[in-house]
């Protein structure tokens, strides 16, 4: 077993740490703080939950995430991808035992951090990545249909052929009010950004003296908020028919949350084995492509991906004690701290800090957020989150690359994320082996009375010991006492399956009297030869 190594980065990134490095992680994590307040909110509300759930997730998992982790600038608390999984977990087991499944998910990404698991994530294929955060958008904007359309609709399914149902069957309940604010939120995120670009009329009108600071002010408000703040004004100004986060969940608690312990027993956890995985590695998956992403945007140092894991699991297994919901490293956030010119995991413990602080000190204001706008935000997110280029792209790709990523994002819009990720590597896995299997050959390069040469090529390995197969059978219904000599110069690798192969060659060699000779082996295949004591038979050059 690997040593333990429990080292988060936050010790050696604050090292020489001054007021200058202070100063601009000061501003970044109250950027950070102000940009995921609706976000925190917002997917907690998707995912069947309160709104509070989301936003002492943010706060908790946050500064854990950030305290312990082994990233400079990663951000972690709840994510869009979580929805879909919670939300159907929710549907299915109780939120009891959503709890229970994200504390479990807590211990297995912990260990996969202990064990030096890091890396292993990288072995997923991009193709089946793009599938699933394909499929996952798809599945957030379906969720959000209902509330930007002010449908009147209890309780909507986790599935998404379900979902489309249920909202055909309430089409007559449209609120054209809460269409109109869902509408404006998500042409707002769209433009707001471009406002204060450098070709923009505003912009040039407000690079004038004095008029710079208003200039600055308005590139660095987060589209959120703004949308959040006006579009809430103007819903509670003009006394809109639209349903707000008061109207369905009533108040925010602004204190702290209480501390409460799960019911926990071993038979509900062997209930929960599929959640607690698909919580685990979507968290392990999102988190470090997270932080992957981050290390080709900014200079700082490349982040720890087995501590990174480690603090994952902390969060993961403390935040459920405060009915927080599963958190991961978020792309958003983190690219928003990097840009917002944040250094170190104090932007992050800042960003936790200043949303504790708009919690405790203004969640009624909360009340008045109209749903419609919530999903907005949500459409909006998930628009973004979506690689859509990708599908456009598809004819460039081979085959390969085509079956996963479209199998993948059907699967996960259809089924859900575990049967797509699962389906999506064994798939990968066989189409990988039928593509080594095909660089493998075997080549005659001469055949006489005497003897029969023939020229190994690339890996014999189980896909691809047929190949050998032919051999034997030009030796059964060959001269008696053949030579068949292996030229295997360019053999690169050898595993016990094409070992075994080579051995029933060796005894049809045998068989006809003749003498099976190798010629030109390379090191791991000769290591494999000798190793199993077939070497002993056999005349190797």
């Amino acid at each position: 077993m690997p040593s333990f190594a429990f080292r988060p980065r936050l010790l050696d990134a604050t090292r020489g740490y001054d007021r200058e490095r202070f100063v601009r992680d000061l501003g970044a994590g109250l950027t950070v703080g102000i940009v995921a307040l609706p976000l925190a909110m917002a997917f907690a509300i998707a995912s069947g939950l309160k709104p509070e759930a989301g936003l002492w997730t943010a706060i908790i998992a946050g500064f854990l995430i950030s305290a312990l982790g082994g990233s400079n600038v990663q951000i972690g608390g709840p994510a869009g991808a979580f929805i879909v999984i919670v939300y159907g977990i929710v549907e299915r087991y109780g939120l009891a035992n959503l709890l229970i499944s994200t504390a479990c998910a807590g211990v297995i990404l912990f260990m996969l951090g202990l064990l030096r698991l890091g890396r292993m994530v990288r072995f997923v294929p991009v193709s089946i990545v793009i599938g699933f955060t394909n499929g996952i958008a798809v599945l957030i904007a379906s969720s959000q249909i209902k509330d930007w359309l002010g449908l009147d609709i209890a309780r909507m399914p986790a599935d998404f052929f379900a979902q489309l149902q249920v909202i055909g069957q309430n089409l007559d309940s449209f609120n054209p009010f809460a269409f109109a604010l869902g509408a404006a939120c998500v042409l707002g995120l769209y433009v707001w950004p471009r406002l204060w670009g450098l070709r923009s009329p505003i912009r040039s009108a407000l690079d004038l003296p004095g008029m710079q600071r208003a200039a600055l002010v308005g590139a660095r408000l987060p589209g959120p908020i703004v949308a959040l703040v006006t579009l809430s004004l103007a819903a509670w100004f003009f006394k809109l028919p639209v349903e707000t986060i008061g109207t369905r969940f009533g108040s925010i608690p602004q204190g702290l949350p209480a501390f409460a312990l799960p019911a926990f027993s071993w038979e509900t956890v062997k209930l929960l084995v599929t959640p607690t995985i698909t919580i685990a590695l979507l968290g392990a998956i999102e988190s470090l492509l997270c932080a992957r992403v981050t290390d080709q945007l900014s200079t700082l140092p490349r982040h720890d991906p087995n501590q990174e894991l480690m603090a994952q699991g902390i969060a993961n297994m403390v935040v459920p004690f405060f009915g927080g919901m599963p958190a991961t490293g978020t792309v958003a956030r983190t690219v928003t701290n990097v840009r917002s010119g944040g250094t170190t995991p104090v932007a992050g413990i800042i960003h936790a800090a200043t949303l504790a602080a708009v919690v405790l000190l203004a969640a009624p204001l909360a009340l008045h957020v109209p749903l419609s706008v919530m999903a907005g935000i949500l459409l909006f997110v998930a628009f973004n989150m979506g690689e859509w280029r990708e599908f456009a792209r598809l004819k460039f790709y081979s085959t390969h690359y085509r079956v996963l990523m479209l199998g993948t994002f059907f699967l996960t819009v259809v089924f859900d994320l575990t049967v797509a990720v699962q389906v999506g590597l064994v798939l990968a896995c066989a189409l990988f082996i039928r593509k080594m299997s095909g660089l493998f050959r075997v080549e005659l390069v001469s055949a006489d009375g005497a003897a029969m040469r023939y020229k190994l090529y690339g890996s014999l390995f189980f896909g691809a010991v047929a190949k050998v197969d032919e051999v034997v059978q030009a030796v059964e219904s060959g001269p008696d006492a053949p030579a068949v000599v292996l030229d295997a110069m360019q053999l690169v690798h050898l595993d016990t399956s094409g070992l075994d192969s080579l051995r029933q060659l060796h005894k049809a060699v045998l068989l006809r009297g003749g003498t099976l000779v190798f010629e030109n082996l390379q090191p791991q295949p000769e290591e494999v030869i000798e190793r199993s004591g077939f070497g002993g038979d056999l005349r190797c050059i």
